[in-house]
């Protein structure tokens, strides 16, 4: 879905100014002016097909900087209630939410952005000034509603990150002093127009070299999400059932295919951003395209930041908590269902966390032979699998360079996002529980329908902590029950360290009251941590981690539900 199957070298096109010789002729009135033939101008650069499709790969291209799809997403997984860090780890100022307006994250998210948005608007800007014969039939339209899609889904992840976000649709050398813009203002000024553009005009699908590049699928699943974000409901539900009734998509049968470099661009993928470990060897896997006096390294780095530390070449500066963790173990297995054999834990829990008595193997190691989760004593109960490469050999690839492609967009999503649009348009529970029921059968435990057949029409609220309370409550599939279940239990497992979790409690509105039951939870298991050290379910041993309490405490809505706007950009941009 993002970049090019062959996971081409991100190419930057950098104009540089022509070289003028100025000749003084023998009476010095008349000047000669020679362009170098071996200098890329403007002027020249822009003539075929060929260049628009080089100029094309590095908006691509700036879909891998690690701030948008790499290892700057662990620094805003921590803040939301389902992960954890450290003290001695970098992300500890983003869980304890004290990062500044300078925070690496804060900056580096904001300027990646902007660089994919300035290398898109090359690309339209031009299409506008090119000669229509210079391509192939419909050739142009398609160059364009790749760079269009590019642009929308830069300004969608600026305006959901920061809450607004400066316009910016030319490529300008003199107009940097620009206001700021809500979110609504980007929505209709360019993220629902490019985004329209780019479903009429792009293909179902590529083949060959050319997998990997954004699709119809693609720009429609996007702009579902637009309407979503903004609560427009009828037509957020309208867009995702295009997607699904489309048939282009079908779930993996197996969960894990989504987070490994095995089958990646799979029939779930729908926005994929395709990374290399083998490409340009040697680079570490942090350097991107722009990188410095450093060539990029077509790898992620994300996974060294997720991986055990144990030996096993990671930092594990984002760990599981016991939220996400004990949420896991109430995910009941279904028995029933073929795709489990003996395994005790679901599919979808053994694909993305590691707890103490973690199934089959990690990084070559089994739950019998070692123990690999270190900080014990610091109260650590679960590692994070998803995006690390604990499947392939017994560490990670050295110089952190990881070529599991990430997913932005997969049908899991699409589905679980359907039925909370069609929940909140139509009311309809029985439509919202079938497309729930289809990730949770995948995942291989037990379906929301299951639960109502065997309890008279009611099913467990299984956010609730076992641990803490014993038993669940008892509800029925009532709208507001269900809508609970979308937010409490199925996104945040299914699209855990997926970078999807603070997004969705900011559009809820819900952080305080989570937060609040977070910090219950956390200070209960503290004030009884004799009765429950070293025991199921979740085996804490040392200390309880209650660096989340800070953050609870120090949470304020109209301060940390978006970042704020980098300093750099307030000092030198004066429309501020």
């Amino acid at each position: 879905m993002i970049q090019y199957n062959i996971k081409p070298k991100a190419m930057s096109i950098i104009f540089m100014t022509c070289s003028i010789l100025f000749l003084s002729s023998c009476d010095e009135k008349d000047f000669l002016t020679v362009d170098n033939p071996n200098s890329v101008t403007e002027s020249t650069f822009w003539k075929t097909s060929t260049q628009f499709n080089s100029a094309l790969t590095t908006v691509y291209a700036a879909m891998q900087f690690q701030a948008i799809s790499g290892s700057g997403l662990p620094e805003e997984e921590v803040r939301a209630d389902i992960a954890d860090t450290y003290s001695f780890f970098r992300p500890l100022a983003y869980r304890q939410l004290t990062y500044t307006d300078n925070s690496p994250q804060v900056v580096g998210k904001w300027n990646q952005l902007y660089i994919g948005i300035f290398r898109a608007n090359q690309v339209i800007n031009q299409m506008d000034k090119v000669d229509a014969s210079a391509f192939a039939p419909k050739e142009k339209e398609t160059i364009l509603a790749q760079a269009r899609f590019l642009r929308a889904f830069f300004y969608f992840k600026l305006a959901h990150t920061y809450g607004k976000a400066v316009i910016r649709t030319e490529v300008s050398t003199t107009d940097f002093n620009k206001k700021l813009s809500s979110i609504d203002e980007i929505n209709a000024e360019v993220i629902i127009p490019d985004l329209n553009y780019a479903k009429a005009n792009l293909p179902t699908n590529w083949l060959g070299n050319d997998i990997g590049r954004v699709t119809w699928g693609s720009a429609t699943s996007l702009l579902g999400k637009v309407y979503l974000y903004n609560k427009k409901w009828p037509q957020a539900a309208a867009e995702f059932k295009e997607v699904i009734d489309s048939k282009i998509y079908s779930l993996t049968p197996n969960i894990l295919d989504n987070f490994t470099d095995q089958n990646e661009h799979n029939s779930e993928s729908i926005l994929e951003v395709a990374y290399s470990s083998t490409a340009n060897p040697g680079a570490n896997g942090s350097n991107v395209d722009d990188t410095p006096y450093a060539s990029g390294a077509e790898a992620n780095d994300v996974a060294a930041q997720y991986a055990s530390i144990g030996g096993f070449g990671g930092y594990n500066t984002v760990v599981s908590n016991y939220h996400l963790h004990e949420l896991f173990l109430s995910d009941e297995v279904d028995t029933t269902n073929p795709i489990n054999s003996s395994n005790l834990h679901s599919r979808r829990l053994s694909a993305s966390i590691s707890p103490k008595d973690f199934e089959g193997t990690y990084f070559g190691v089994t739950n019998t032979s070692q123990q690999v989760h270190t900080y014990r004593g610091l109260g650590l109960t679960a590692l994070v699998k998803k995006y690390t490469n604990w499947y392939q050999g017994t560490s990670e690839i050295p110089l952190n360079r990881s070529g599991i492609n990430f997913r932005h967009i997969r049908l899991a999503d699409v589905y679980l996002m359907y039925a909370e649009a069609v929940l909140n348009a139509t009311s309809d529970v029985d439509e919202a529980i079938k497309y729930i029921d289809l990730v949770r059968a995948r995942a291989g435990v037990k379906t929301i329908r299951q639960y109502l057949t065997a309890n008279s029409n009611t099913f467990p609220q299984l956010h609730i902590s076992k641990q803490r309370y014993t038993t669940q409550p008892i509800v029925t599939p009532t709208k507001e029950n269900i809508m609970t279940h979308i937010q409490m239990v199925e996104r945040p497992l299914e699209l855990c360290f997926e970078n999807v979790r603070w997004n969705d409690l900011v559009r809820w509105g819900i952080i305080k009251n989570v937060f609040t039951t977070l910090g219950s939870d956390l200070n209960w298991r503290k004030d009884n941590f004799g009765s429950i050290v070293g025991k199921a379910p979740l085996n804490i041993e040392g200390a309880v981690n209650l660096l989340a309490l800070a953050g609870i405490t120090n949470y304020n809505a109209s301060i940390h539900d978006y970042f704020p706007i980098p300093a750099p950009e307030l000092q030198t941009n004066t429309g501020l």
